[in-house]
């Protein structure tokens, strides 16, 4: 009996692992060449004197009200300039991206066919941090100052917990970020478990399009983070479940578990050691086990319900 429920058991893994193949190859097929234009380098390296022909071209990023002045006072500004020049050293022409960016709209492409690829424009915002990657259908804006590295010096007064954002390979998951506004209906009630879930389709939708990037990448915690995660999943759960915070619409709960924050509020000794929006982690067990257990599309998930999602979850964490 041990015998066969080894082998069924590798059975299991060498069928889905053929399954994923497959569906790699499909999205392999995919057509896609995005088009893209740096005007960061445009802005920067423009001479002031042919500034209304920058301004016809990408009108959108010249709102009225602003005299040239404030952009000719820019275009010269020594810190802004240096750091134009930090944001070159690291992206260099963009080959680089431009080629995981085509991958990343393959795959959304293969599971949400409706969807325009966009041209991609990239900024310089200030390291405005509300204003990383905006995708806005026929456009996707990324700010490459954001992505530096959390050690570089322009980070410096950014606490630490925000810091780990900044990281070059955070890109492609805030560009998931920002898409996933656009296909996954806001929560339905202000509980914990609605956020909960909402962020965990959210990181679950990561899973899928961004299949080669690890856990702590795509909900950017350090690998010691995802670690605790693991290891303190079944006191956590229990800890939500004996405060009955579940269905609780505490606007407080947001601030303590799903926003980003040093670590995790629950008022005991282990705050310290925990990362900040353990919900979002949590509710992205719940779903990943929700979709090991039910046959549902990725469109279905998308649209079901919290509560439904958690009741038919087989959710059971690790103790």
């Amino acid at each position: 009996m041990k015998k066969f429920t080894i082998l069924l058991f590798f059975a299991t893994i060498f069928i889905a692992c053929e399954k994923k193949d497959k569906v790699q190859e499909k999205i392999d097929e995919i057509p896609v060449k995005l088009e893209v234009e740096r005007f960061d380098k445009l802005f920067y390296e423009t001479n002031p004197d042919e500034l209304p022909e920058l301004k016809q071209k990408y009108p959108y990023f010249f709102p009225e009200g602003n005299e040239d002045v404030v952009w000719t006072d820019k275009m010269k500004d020594p810190l802004l300039k240096e750091l134009h020049s930090e944001v070159q050293k690291q992206f260099g022409d963009f080959s680089n991206e431009r080629n995981d960016l085509e991958e990343l709209f393959r795959h959304i492409k293969f599971y949400f066919p409706k969807t325009t690829v966009p041209k991609v424009i990239t900024l310089i915002s200030e390291v405005d941090t509300q204003a990383k990657a905006i995708y806005a259908d026929s456009l996707l804006l990324i700010s490459l100052d954001t992505y530096l590295g959390k050690d570089h010096r322009f980070y410096v007064d950014f606490p630490n917990y925000q810091k780990m954002s900044f990281e070059k390979s955070q890109m492609l998951p805030d560009v998931v970020s920002d898409f996933s506004m656009r296909v996954i209906p806001p929560p339905t009630d202000r509980t914990l478990l609605s956020q909960m879930i909402y962020f965990g389709k959210e990181l679950y939708l990561k899973d899928l399009l961004l299949p080669n990037l690890s856990d702590d990448v795509k909900i950017a915690y350090t690998p010691e983070q995802i670690e605790w995660c693991k290891d303190n999943e079944g006191y956590v759960w229990r800890y939500f479940v004996d405060e009955k915070l579940l269905y609780d619409s505490d606007p407080k709960l947001g601030g303590r578990f799903i926003n980003p924050a040093p670590f995790s509020k629950f008022g005991l000794e282990i705050d310290n050691e925990s990362p900040g929006r353990i919900g979002m982690w949590i509710g992205w067990q719940i779903v990943r086990s929700y979709m090991q257990n039910n046959d549902v599309s990725l469109q279905q998930l998308l649209q079901t319900d919290a509560k439904e999602i958690f009741d038919n979850s087989k959710y059971k964490p690790k103790k």
